[in-house]
């Protein structure tokens, strides 16, 4: 029954695999994929599709067509089987149930209700168990519920465009057009980043400004919840970002609740800062922000070194002169390039911990 750890890594990135399927609906549920292995031979997979439905091992159990071959199988999960009653069942409860002899487990689950418990379960009943295999792995998957989890806050993504000569755009007042970086391409990806997130912020002046919708229109998925920073309550109900039947939270220490249908969370003016907002955020079980704000929102994200990747759109375009893009001790993890343009994806150096 003994796996080498070369075949061990084989079907734990099969796990991965489809773990990463559940990308964008399982929040604020981990992410997990399961694989079900019979003398070599793969026999069932599974993944967690949706928060609230059944769980990875779940899914790859009841693929298995002859369940007598269980017995002598080995299950390999990313995350470790869970050992509560949530709104499913304990797994690892089932893969007791089922008589799976072997289990090989990317990370411990760091949910408190968790953590240790599923693995001390199958162990008691005396079924072998191994963790740590593609650890890093399988933690980078999960970053964004390992976040929450391990450090009470949202997964921060800063993005913004900017021109060649680092201009993220021209001095302009409210009637006029901001500059455009972005072509389809990379406003597709925009798309997509939403779509994979919980939500996305905006500061007073940027919603003033360019008026934005802070939807996925350009991919397929669920739309993030829209976050804006109003601490005087001066944005107007008209703005897109109060319509379309999406919901709006709105930060504000204005006393006087605002006419337009939202949700308003009222923060006293000594303790409105970057922790505090993403406290609050925590506190609502939204796992991953998106900050796409001006520079003063940006810089303010930066200054307080509470974000963890940094997206920046590069288009060949030369302003001259403008809003200047943000300066920050950002590490250069990957480049991708999209035609003339470029996307530099850079990580916080003091909160990588995937």
């Amino acid at each position: 029954m003994e796996q080498s750890d070369t075949v061990d890594n084989i079907y734990m990135r099969r796990c991965l695999q489809l773990a990463a399927l559940g990308n964008g609906h399982v929040s604020p549920n981990p992410m997990v994929g399961a694989v079900i292995v019979y003398k070599g031979e793969i026999i069932g997979e599974g993944y967690h599709r949706k928060c609230g439905e059944a769980h990875a091992e779940v899914n790859a159990i009841n693929s298995v067509k002859d369940k007598s071959l269980l017995k002598d199988s080995v299950i390999y999960v990313s995350l470790e089987p869970c050992s509560h009653y949530g709104k499913t069942p304990p797994c690892s409860k089932l893969i007791i149930d089922v008589g799976i002899p072997y289990v090989v487990v990317g990370i411990l689950d760091p949910f408190p209700e968790v953590a240790g418990r599923g693995i001390k379960m199958l162990r008691d009943a005396g079924i072998k168990v191994k963790v740590g295999v593609l650890e890093n792995e399988c933690r980078a998957l999960n970053k964004r519920f390992i976040t929450s989890q391990l450090f009470r806050r949202p997964y921060v993504i800063l993005k913004w465009a900017q021109s060649a000569d680092s201009y993220i755009d021209r001095i302009r007042s409210e009637s006029e057009q901001a500059a455009v970086f972005s072509d389809a391409v990379t406003s597709a990806l925009v798309h997509k980043l939403r779509a994979e997130n919980d939500a996305i912020l905006v500061g007073t002046r940027t919603a003033l400004l360019d008026n934005p919708t802070l939807t996925v229109r350009k991919w397929t998925g669920k739309n993030p919840l829209r976050v804006v920073i109003d601490r005087r309550g001066i944005l107007p109900e008209t703005l897109q970002l109060f319509t379309g039947g999406n919901p709006t939270l709105v930060f504000s220490e204005c006393k006087k609740r605002v006419n337009y249908k939202n949700d308003i969370v009222k923060i006293k003016c000594g303790d409105f800062s970057i922790q505090r907002i993403l406290s609050e955020l925590n506190r609502m079980k939204i796992q991953s922000l998106i900050v796409e704000g001006g520079n003063i929102m940006l810089n303010a994200f930066i200054e307080s070194g509470l974000w963890d990747e940094c997206h920046i759109e590069i288009a060949p375009d030369m302003l001259g002169e403008g809003v200047p893009a943000p300066e920050f001790p950002g590490v250069l993890r990957y480049i991708r390039s999209y035609g003339n343009k470029k996307i530099f994806i850079f990580i916080n150096p003091d909160n990588d911990f995937f």
